[in-house]
């Protein structure tokens, strides 16, 4: 009985953590919007300071039309980030230890890779394109923290993966056992 209060303790400090976290990406991802709007139509100037110190106001300067891209590359990898979060907060609410096993829970932790999967190509793509920037002589110093991660996405996508298929041998057993009893 003590074991089961202390999971479901974790799992209420993991829920916490996790919605934490989800708000942080919002905030993140809303305010890359904001002020990635705010650069094109109000104030060149909003570049030098997007979110955090991301300067990218030389790239503006060089090529709109790259900056455009660079940024909605950006923006997007950071909205599935906080999409993949809020998919981690289902789980937490939908999680039941007594039958673990579920459609539901399959189906979320799918989901989970495949976001994944869209957010380590993202990133990989926007690391990509940035460096090809780079190689064309503009300075983006401050870019690198924003395109990390893409490589250990793609690893989740496919550990998520193969737990999703090992989740859908577990409904097939607890299935087959619900039948037996």
């Amino acid at each position: 009985m003590k074991n089961k209060a202390s999971i479901n303790n974790i799992i209420s400090i993991m829920k916490l953590l996790t919605w934490i976290v989800f708000i942080g990406l919002c905030i993140k991802t809303g305010s890359l919007i904001v002020s990635f709007i705010v650069s094109l139509t109000e104030s060149r100037i909003a570049a030098k300071d997007l979110y955090m110190g991301l300067d990218l106001s030389q790239l503006l300067e060089h090529s709109p039309s790259q900056y455009v891209t660079l940024m909605l590359l950006l923006i997007f990898c950071w909205a599935a980030k906080a999409f993949l979060f809020f998919i981690a907060i289902k789980i937490f609410l939908k999680i039941n230890l007594d039958h673990p096993f579920s459609d539901r829970m399959a189906t979320l932790i799918i989901n989970i890779s495949f976001v994944s999967l869209v957010i380590g190509i993202l990133a990989i793509v926007a690391s990509a394109y940035s460096d090809e920037l780079i190689r064309e002589g503009l300075m983006l110093p401050t870019l690198q923290p924003y395109l990390a991660g893409g490589a250990e996405f793609l690893f989740l996508a496919g550990i998520l993966f193969i737990i999703s298929l090992v989740f859908k041998k577990g409904i097939q057993i607890q299935t087959e056992n619900d039948l037996t009893v």
